[in-house]
């Protein structure tokens, strides 16, 4: 089976989806008393909260708002996640194989990392310092981290290793934080132009092309002009010297890097600079067949809050004989690529999880090639198809909403969808379609787009020749053009949606799935945040 998950900022979509059913109004939550009971019957999964919820220490703890309540939710859902975290670590041993250390390697740091979005996400309510909007975004990255762990033993077929740490009841209790949280989420307002999160000085980085062998906190070059031969070596250095909470900038040289790159989540704020997509390319050929995780095999993966790159390609050279090979694997929240390339073809590009924004980019590959569960925006984007093996059919997105409350969603706006020079000449052999149902509740809509002829009249794929989701997930066309873009001939599922409405297509851009007013001016990247 293969291993894909995605996060995207869409508060604005409750709307698109019901909130759990027998939930009361809030201002009738005082006449409620603290009943634990009665809080938790208002959840998706009502029997494991009372489980958890009446044993000790909480059992005599009465929520007298929903809010107490949230909290109670969260802080439950980390204690087993510290549970499934410790039994975890002492199954290292039992790891002999090079498949079972694989996935014990990605799900201990999936683990820790949901422990991290657990973390923050109570600290945040404490303080009262945190929006509901960014611990939705937390909150679904904590169940993507734990459906990644799981996926991750179904691509190397041992999830009898894992099988005791994976049960229902942690997923459930985080699901269970979604919704009640998802109650709460209000809409909010931003400045125009890029997402607050990137300073004036980072929007000139991104922008321009200033004197980085000067600028740079460390330079990258395979012929010895700089400090590093190694990008990772220059991550390593300058991470660890950072004074207090400065970006890092990495200066990378034009060349061909052939290095498999790790940035994690203690790694905030790094910035990869290239001399241009077509001059500084990163790459390598882990794949799945060749004994690594869909989540493992990543040319490049990134954690730390606030990544950016720009003018770099990230390739995967693993070929498609070898199915699932990463080129980017990102879990980075408010990161931004600028003028980056990413070429593979089956699964390229893993938007994994959090708020992210592609700018003037070039991503290529065959089957699921733009796949994960993050909130994220493509703008002014080139999408090359290539061509698969013989009997294989391309399919452009494979978005992993698993949650109706997760935020999460892929939009493709004011790009190109095209044939890739190897394709052209026998485009007419195969079949390429806008995407499949990767999990339940799969949401991605396409927003003003050029699509070639080569798209498949019908435009999206069942999963597995099943009608797995074809109800449950939101498929959206609007304003598209081109050869490939009329809708007469489209699927007939409930899921799928022919937008004519400039407000509902509004829900997917940057002002509001990712609420990118707030943070991207600062990055310096330019962009749209409407239609």
């Amino acid at each position: 089976m293969k291993t894909k998950f995605l996060t995207i900022f869409l508060l604005c979509f409750l709307s698109l989806f019901p909130l759990f059913s027998n939930s009361l109004p809030i201002s009738d939550e005082k006449e409620i008393n603290g009943d634990i009971n009665w809080w938790c019957s208002s959840t998706p999964h009502p029997d494991t909260c009372k489980y958890f919820m009446n044993r000790h220490p909480y059992s005599n703890l009465k929520p007298k708002c929903r809010d107490d309540f949230r909290t109670m939710t969260v802080q439950v859902a980390l204690e087993q996640v510290h549970s499934a975290r410790k039994y975890a670590k002492n199954l290292k041993h039992q790891c002999r194989t090079k498949k079972k250390k694989a996935v014990w390697r990605d799900c201990n740091e999936l683990l820790s990392n949901t422990v991290l979005q657990l973390n923050c996400t109570i600290e945040g309510f404490r303080a009262n310092n945190t929006s509901d909007f960014d611990a939705q975004t937390w909150l679904s990255t904590a169940l993507t981290n734990l459906e990644i762990c799981q996926s991750g033993s179904q691509d190397l077929n041992v999830t009898q290793l894992l099988s005791p740490i994976l049960t229902s009841n942690v997923s459930q209790l985080i699901s269970n934080c979604l919704a009640v949280n998802g109650v709460l989420l209000e809409h909010q307002e931003y400045q125009d132009g890029f997402p607050s999160w990137v300073t004036p000085g980072q929007r000139k980085l991104l922008q321009s092309s200033l004197t980085l062998s000067r600028t740079a906190n460390a330079v990258v070059a395979l012929d010895g002009s700089g400090q590093f031969r190694s990008i990772q070596a220059a991550i390593n250095y300058a991470t660890s010297r950072r004074v207090g909470n400065a970006r890092v900038i990495i200066y990378v040289k034009r060349g061909v890097y052939t290095e498999n790159i790790f940035i994690s989540s203690t790694m905030n704020k790094v910035m990869l600079i290239g001399d241009g997509l077509s001059y500084t390319i990163i790459t390598g050929s882990r794949s799945v067949a060749g004994g690594y995780t869909t989540y493992s095999c990543a040319t490049l993966g990134v954690d730390g809050i606030g990544f950016m790159a720009r003018g770099i390609t990230f390739r995967n050279t693993a070929g498609p004989q070898n199915g699932q090979a990463v080129a980017l694997r990102s879990a980075s929240d408010l990161s931004v690529f600028y003028a980056c390339g990413f070429e593979g073809y089956q699964d390229t590009l893993f938007v994994q999880a959090q708020r992210q924004f592609y700018k003037n980019c070039y991503i290529s590959g065959t089957i699921d090639f733009i796949f994960g569960n993050a909130a994220v925006v493509f703008q002014n984007c080139n999408i090359y198809v290539r061509k698969p093996l013989w009997g294989q059919v391309n399919v452009i997105t494979a978005q992993g909403r698993g949650d109706p409350f997760q935020n999460s969603a892929i939009s493709i706006q004011n790009s190109r969808i095209v044939a890739a020079p190897e394709l052209r000449p026998v485009v007419g052999s195969f079949q390429t379609y806008l995407g499949r149902p990767w999990q339940k509740y799969s949401r991605t809509v396409f927003l003003k787009n050029y699509f070639d002829s080569l798209i498949n009249r019908a435009g999206w794929l069942p999963w597995l020749n099943t009608d797995f989701g074809i109800d449950t997930v939101y498929y959206g066309e609007y304003g598209n053009f081109g050869p490939g873009a009329s809708t007469r001939f489209r699927v007939k599922w409930k899921g799928f949606h022919v937008i004519t409405s400039a407000n509902v297509a509004s829900r997917f851009t940057v002002a509001n799935l990712i609420a990118g007013r707030a943070w991207l001016p600062s990055t310096g990247v330019p962009f749209i945040a409407g239609l």
